[in-house]
């Protein structure tokens, strides 16, 4: 579904040129939830972006293939791709309160991809946006609909997200750094979201997260970046068990042992179909 190919891109500072990410390669499945884990600066937020064709001007690519499906997204142009965010491609951001408009009600937001990228009426959309509400498992949605983003919790403001990314049932959804702004327990329940999406939708899920613990519970594969390069690439269990470069070893050894074991046991449930 997503094959990314010898991609670099470099960023450009007053004439200085610094290389972000170096000749990376990887693919995924769709129905696949893959991560993508490492420090601020490996390169794993820039790769998501220019994915969703959302890089900026002094952000360069210098090499590189991206295909979804049989189309090179990076041999688009920005009203082809425009086409597609939203549509085929969409994208869940780590701070919702920043990402959501505070100006505008709640069920606007969530339609304006169907107001893209669909003909239906506004009742239609209306019965879409409602569904997709229901789909982020956020209660009385008809009430949310006319609400604003300050009237929500960060928990029930990101689900808002995650209604407006799915609400085209996407082919891919990107979720950068989704619970890192949530408490435990939210956060919790948000990649149990996530886990249900993917399988009631079939919808392919790029995990983005500098937290390996909660890579762990969700992704089947993972590929670990530093630097702008990947490590190493594989499937979760067997990185967790059996890491091959002491980068990963660090970020295992991060996760408090108690955390790991239940991280651990949950994926292997998840596995079995428990």
């Amino acid at each position: 579904m997503l094959k990314v190919e010898n991609l670099s891109i470099h960023f450009e500072d007053s004439g200085k040129k610094q290389e972000a990410v170096r000749g990376i390669s990887f693919q995924m499945e769709s129905r696949e939830i893959l991560g993508i884990v490492g420090e601020s600066g490996s390169g794993k937020t820039m790769t998501a972006l220019t994915i969703a064709g959302l890089t900026k001007e002094h952000e360069v690519l210098e090499s590189g293939s991206i295909f979804l499906d049989n189309s090179d997204l990076l041999k688009l142009t920005q009203v082809e791709m425009r086409k597609i965010q939203g549509k085929d491609i969409s994208m869940i951001f780590q701070e919702p309160m920043t990402a959501l408009n505070p100006t505008m009600k709640i069920g606007k937001q969530v339609e304006e991809a169907l107001i893209l990228h669909t003909k239906l009426s506004r009742a239609e959309r209306r019965k879409k946006v409602i569904r997709a509400l229901e789909d982020a498992e956020l209660d009385q949605p008809e009430i949310l609909y006319g609400k604003y983003p300050h009237e929500l919790s960060g928990g029930m403001r990101q689900r808002v997200m995650i209604a407006a990314a799915i609400v085209c049932r996407p082919k891919l959804l990107i979720a950068d750094e989704p619970t890192t702004a949530l408490d435990a327990g939210t956060q919790e329940s948000i990649l149990k979201l996530l886990k249900k999406l993917n399988r009631r939708y079939n919808m392919g899920i790029l995990f983005i997260s500098h937290n390996l613990r909660v890579v762990n519970e969700l992704c089947s594969r993972v590929l670990v970046m530093k630097d702008g390069v990947i490590l190493e690439q594989g499937i979760t269990r067997e990185i967790f068990e059996n890491p091959r470069t002491e980068y990963t070893k660090e970020l295992i050894a991060a996760i408090p042992e108690r955390t790991r074991s239940t991280a651990f046991y949950e994926l292997l449930r998840a596995e079995a179909g428990e």
